[in-house]
């Protein structure tokens, strides 16, 4: 695929390194500041919020500037938060104020950073391998992310309170330098007011009635994951009671499923195409979610359950962000994909919120109920659009655009 694809890679192994090293250590020093479900669920609501107050913003920089830059930015802020808090675990000073902000800090960088390269995948592979290369982009992510660093987050936590945010801080300087030697054209979006612009790619997106339709399932997905994953630590600790290493081993079991499908999802996806892959992997979801809620606290079980159900969740982010590449033309690409993650990701603070409440008033459990029905739901709305029809009449919208 090019030498521009293999650095994109290299950067996306540091930049998810440092990612991934920030995510896992701010829950686990959530939990050691209060148990509370509610307050360490606050900690992935703030999180959470840039994707809904910046994501639309962050298109109009991504379409506007050069792609590399902008990316490079994100690492700099990511950086930079890093910094922050290995300064403050080092010293003794962490408190849920500053993680509630750290918080907000990283995923804002991420906002930036996801959506600089995803714009950037087109630019180094061909159209025909979009699948194959965006599943080695998510397995990049999720197998620094969940797999290879959780574990490590977690010993290196128990040695020094200080050290995952400083290697973090590390990471992110090594993938700022990393992007600065990767070029890519630059085919700027023509000037116009910013609000214009963000009009222009939410009515693209809102106009796609498949794409539509993908970004409202995601939407529901998301609701249901971000009300599961701040639980995830409550329910390691709590019910299959390990503590910080085994936390971060069930994550890595997540990262399993990535990993082993990865090496199929390319032919899987020709084979049965997109619609059927990504209905399938939605109705699997629900009943492994489900799965969680109902089978008993046995270790290795619930670790297999969760290998599976990365593994759908595979085949679906692969469809999904494919789908937006494929039928996106190149200017419009980072307003779209950003509008995408706003409006599909505009509901995790009330996912988590949810999550929380659920928790505390019905018990941990039942989280997993909820968001087994919200998978459900979303299977139910999007079955009739996301569909072999759906997909013949996105392309045929697409080629008459172009020509």
């Amino acid at each position: 695929m090019g030498t521009g694809w293999g650095r994109l890679q290299a950067v996306a192994v540091s930049g998810s390194t440092g990612e991934g090293l920030l995510l896992t250590a701010l829950p686990l020093m959530a939990v050691a500041i209060t148990t509370d479900p509610r307050q360490v669920a606050l900690v992935n609501v703030v999180g959470q919020l840039p994707w809904l107050l910046f994501s639309l913003a962050a298109g109009v920089l991504i379409d506007r500037f050069r792609r590399t830059s902008v990316l490079a930015s994100a690492f700099a802020v990511q950086a930079v938060a890093a910094a922050v808090l290995a300064v403050a675990a080092s010293t003794g000073a962490l408190n849920l104020p500053l993680l509630l902000v750290v918080s907000f800090v990283v995923v804002s960088s991420q906002v930036l950073g996801d959506g600089a390269s995803g714009a950037l995948v087109p630019d180094v592979v061909g159209p025909d391998r979009l699948a194959a290369a965006n599943a080695r982009m998510i397995v990049i992510d999720r197998g620094v992310v969940q797999f290879l660093v959780p574990p490590v987050t977690g010993f290196l936590l128990a040695f020094a309170a200080g050290l995952p945010a400083w290697l973090a801080c590390a990471a992110a300087l090594v993938a700022l330098l990393l992007t600065r030697g990767l070029a890519v054209p630059h085919v700027p979006s023509p000037p116009g007011h910013p609000l214009r612009d963000i009009r222009t790619g939410l009515a693209f997106l809102v106009g796609s009635p498949l794409l539509r339709t993908i970004t409202v399932t995601v939407a529901l997905g998301s609701f249901a994951a971000s009300a599961t994953m701040p639980m995830f630590v409550l329910y390691a600790t709590q019910i299959l009671h390990v503590g910080s290493f085994g936390y971060g081993v069930l994550l890595a079991c997540l990262a399993v499923g990535w990993i082993a499908v990865s090496f199929v999802v390319h032919p899987l996806v020709t084979r049965l195409g997109y619609a059927w892959s990504m209905r399938l992997a939605t109705l699997g979801a629900a009943a492994l979610i489900l799965l969680i809620a109902v089978e008993p606290p046995v270790f290795a079980l619930v670790a297999g359950t969760l290998v599976l159900l990365s593994s759908t969740t595979l085949v679906w982010n692969v469809c999904s962000q494919s789908s937006r590449q494929r039928f996106t033309p190149t200017p419009l690409l980072g307003r779209v994909l950003t509008s995408h993650r706003a409006l599909a990701w505009g509901l995790t603070p009330l996912g988590a919120l949810a999550g929380g409440f659920v928790a505390a008033s019905w018990g941990l459990r039942w989280v997993w109920v909820m968001a087994s029905a919200v998978h459900l739901l979303s299977a139910v709305l999007m079955w009739r659009t996301v569909s072999p029809e759906g997909f013949a009449a996105e392309e045929a919208r697409f080629a008459a655009r172009a020509s």
